[in-house]
């Protein structure tokens, strides 16, 4: 029986997000074939995520066969065992087609108690995040302790937003109240990477609605192990819950000026 203890698991894990993220920056640059679209003409997905999908998903299967599997491109694969794995084989395709450097691997697994590791391989700067549920987190084997934030107006915090048009149109509106609040606002264009960051300290907070499970789980982890608040606030009637990561002491100011964005872009 294949090896569940956390440790294998992680091992396991660092090394299939390091070699998808060497296939994928070997063909960084090079005329991608085959790009297609999902849930709307924004929403791309090219050869190289499914290729990055098919090296992982092959491996898992032969190292882990009783496991589960959720991934972006290819769904849920069954499996009776207690592990599921959560896979986004190529988080920040718009940035890996144009040539930005802001792509990245995220594995996670999870067990019957809740979330066992997280792993985000950013191939485009050589660095990957580790973590394991209450033992830490890692930026290429060195210990992550995020300090506690500074106040709100001097925070820097990361965003995202979504594929349809009136997804877009919902989370600008949130705008007008959070930027005015805040040092400043970036958007990386990969949710995995906005959430390592929150753990290494480059951003303050992070917040995004309508992400789907294999954006969050695995920089969640990251983020968490290394000190940071994750949580989430309800979205409105256009907008889905929104996914939050803070530094030490900013959870509370950070939640409810989203609270106030929200409840100001609902009203006509």
């Amino acid at each position: 029986m294949p090896d569940a203890e956390p440790a294998a698991l992680l091992e396991l894990a660092t090394s299939l997000a390091r070699r998808a993220g060497a296939l994928l920056a070997e063909a960084s640059g090079r005329a991608r074939t085959e790009i297609g679209t999902k849930s709307s003409s924004t929403d791309m997905v090219t050869e190289m995520d499914r290729a990055s999908e098919a090296l992982i998903l092959g491996e898992l299967a032969r190292s882990r066969p009783g496991d589960s599997i959720l991934a972006e491109e290819a769904g849920t694969k069954g499996g009776d065992g207690p592990i599921r794995w959560i896979v986004d084989p190529l988080d920040g395709t718009t940035n890996y087609l144009y040539g930005l450097p802001a792509y990245a691997v995220s594995i996670a697994a999870e067990g019957p108690g809740g979330p066992l590791l997280g792993v985000v391989h950013d191939a485009s700067r050589q660095e990957t995040f580790t973590a394991l549920a209450g033992q830490g987190a890692w930026l290429n084997g060195v210990r992550l302790l995020r300090p506690p934030a500074p106040a709100l107006d001097r925070c820097l915090i990361g965003t995202g937003f979504g594929y349809s048009s009136e997804r877009r149109r919902a989370q600008a509106r949130l705008l007008p109240t959070v930027l005015p609040s805040v040092r400043d606002i970036r958007r990386v264009g990969s949710a995995a990477i906005d959430l390592c960051w929150v753990a290494a300290g480059r951003l303050d907070g992070f917040y995004e609605a309508g992400l789907g499970p294999w954006d969050l789980a695995a920089g969640m982890v990251v983020a968490e192990e290394a000190g940071a608040w994750v949580g989430s606030v309800p979205g409105g009637a256009e907008l889905p819950d929104m996914a939050v990561a803070a530094a030490p002491g900013l959870s509370g100011p950070l939640t409810a000026l989203l609270e106030e964005a929200r409840d100001r872009a609902g009203r006509p």
